[in-house]
């Protein structure tokens, strides 16, 4: 591939925008081009499904120091990936905007706090919770949204949350103990998620700013590491450094996966494919880490589904009513103009058929 060609392509899929669904009038996007996006999409939540067998590979780092890495190498990938596409242009005004800075660098400390509480509990033995974390990810955000936001929930998502928490109930009869390592990560990563929609950046943007925040403070930490004689980087082996330098990659290459995906597909899709990666975590962390599943927790697990299937059926229905809705907007529309073109002899040039949109190949 050329470097055009790469910067080309690079620049289409590092927005990680999701795009809204086609509706009427709009182009749908062609089979093939859906089928590219089913194939970003599966390799993007399959990287992030089976990210507990990598870190473990890391050892005998610490979870601060494999932390570290990620962070600094993670801002040499986005550099690196800047440089290709030349897309500069936005940081002089960024720097102009004190509020937007310091959303940027709430968000740089959530999401610092949700990557270091994964990467300890998977090397520390706690996969099938932090598979949990990520199922009641939904939840939180629909929590935050009727908290902070003052959104209003339709019944379904009020029946959804307190399944939710009634889960969360369960699960600390079963574990003996609140889940918060499972509540860490919904609660942090619920959180970034909040900031980032106010922060409003394309995603490599956002992505390069975030690690920019990280990049000084991780640095500093692996110096003192070092000086202090307990880093890992140069004494376990040419391996074990590479693995510790490709963190950025390993970061940054399901990121871009999403963002092809996200832009071949429609929203709705993104939100059933989710799942997948914390079903790959929790198959992990039975068959692969062996962990011990008690009565308890398969309730509790059970309730987190029959909450998410919900959210899942209420969602679809709702889009699927919407679609049906425009469609009859649209249809009535193009009644009343065609009758008023009969009364009057003329025709709304608005409503006549558009030509078919040319299909486009990636």
């Amino acid at each position: 591939m050329t470097a055009d060609r790469l910067r080309r392509y690079l620049r289409r899929v590092t927005a990680c925008g999701i795009p809204a669904a086609p509706q009427g009038g709009q182009h749908v996007k062609p089979r093939n081009e859906q089928r590219s996006g089913l194939a970003y999409g599966f390799a993007a939540y399959g990287m992030w499904g089976v990210f507990p067998l990598y870190w473990p590979l890391l050892e005998p780092a610490g979870a601060g120091e494999i932390l570290a890495h990620r962070m600094v190498w993670s801002l040499v990938v986005a550099v690196a990936v800047l440089a290709v596409l030349r897309r500069w242009s936005w940081i002089r005004p960024l720097l102009r905007q004190p509020r937007r800075l310091a959303a940027i660098a709430l968000a740089a400390t959530v999401i610092s706090v949700n990557w270091g509480m994964y990467i300890w509990a998977v090397n520390s033995g706690y996969v099938v919770e932090t598979a949990l974390g990520y199922f009641i990810n939904p939840l939180v955000s629909i929590a935050f949204g009727v908290v902070l936001l003052r959104e209003r929930l339709r019944p379904v998502q009020w029946a959804a949350v307190g399944i939710g928490a009634a889960a969360v109930v369960v699960l600390a009869v079963g574990y003996g103990r609140l889940p918060w390592i499972a509540l860490t990560l919904a609660f942090s990563f619920g959180t970034y998620s909040l900031v980032k929609k106010q922060v409003g950046m394309d995603g490599l943007e956002s992505f390069a700013a975030e690690t920019s925040v990280q990049f000084l403070p991780a640095l500093g930490f692996l110096v003192f590491m070092g000086a202090d004689g307990g880093s890992t980087f140069t004494g376990e082996g040419i391996g074990h450094t590479l693995l510790l330098a490709t963190t950025g990659a390993v970061t940054a290459i399901p990121l871009i996966c999403f963002g092809a995906s996200a832009l071949r597909l429609p929203l709705s899709t993104i939100g059933l494919m989710q799942y997948l990666a914390p079903t790959f975590q929790f198959v992990l962390g039975l068959v692969v880490f062996h962990e011990s599943m008690p009565a308890e927790r398969w309730a509790g697990f059970v309730l987190v589904w029959l909450a998410l299937a919900l959210l899942t059926w209420d969602a679809l229905r709702h889009a699927h009513r919407g679609r049906v809705a425009r469609a009859a907007a649209l249809a009535a529309a193009e009644r009343s103009a065609a009758a008023h073109g009969a009364v009057t002899g003329t025709a709304d040039p608005a409503v006549q058929p558009a030509a078919p949109a040319p299909e486009t190949s990636h």
